[in-house]
């Protein structure tokens, strides 16, 4: 039994959804508009400011489904009511990062610049300040973009487990390891 899926969903003040009869929920808020096709097992209801999502059978594919478009509306429902923030921090020396407007330029020690363009529903903030490292901001009301757009930033130059160079998360743990030890003698 999905848990998730029966959780009914509330919309907040300044957001309107709609279904169209193709199963297409269309959210629109403050942030932005985003829209998303739900497969036809799963039949969405709004009433009184609430979305309740329905399954027809017990099948677990459908039980499945049932619980992920929950989670994929609640999340468009909050990417276009608050909005979604990624920062990432670039640790090692000499790694710089400077935007203007939608284009990042990343120095991530590879003997080249890494010039990215980023879509237009991602608002992109670098801070650079002395004796710290820099940091990326990554600000959308797409949860899908976002994540993907920050992991892709990440995988430039992942954390390295020795001195923990690299592009990260603010705030993520990285395991580290022992380098070589001396030989006894």
């Amino acid at each position: 039994m999905s848990r998730v899926g029966l959780a009914p969903i509330s919309i907040p003040e300044g957001v309107e959804v709609k279904v169209n009869d193709q199963n297409v929920v269309h959210v629109k808020g403050s942030k932005g508009e985003l829209e998303e096709t739900i497969d036809p097992v799963i039949s969405v209801e709004i009433s009184e400011g609430v979305i309740n999502l329905k399954r027809h059978t017990e099948q677990k594919d459908h039980k499945a489904k049932h619980g992920l478009y929950r989670a994929l509306i609640n999340n468009m429902i909050e990417g276009v009511s608050n909005g979604y923030q990624k920062k990432l921090e670039l640790v090692g020396v000499g790694f710089r990062a400077s935007n203007q407007g939608q284009r990042l330029e990343l120095s991530l020690g590879y003997s080249h610049p890494i010039v990215i363009e980023l879509a237009s529903e991602i608002k992109v903030a670098t801070e650079t300040e002395r004796g710290k490292n820099p940091i990326i901001t990554l600000e959308s009301h797409d949860k899908q973009l976002i994540g993907q757009v920050a992991a892709k930033l990440r995988s430039l130059r992942k954390p390295e487990p020795y001195k923990g160079k690299g592009v990260r998360f603010q705030g993520e743990h990285i395991r580290r390891k022992a380098g070589k030890s001396a030989a006894k003698a």
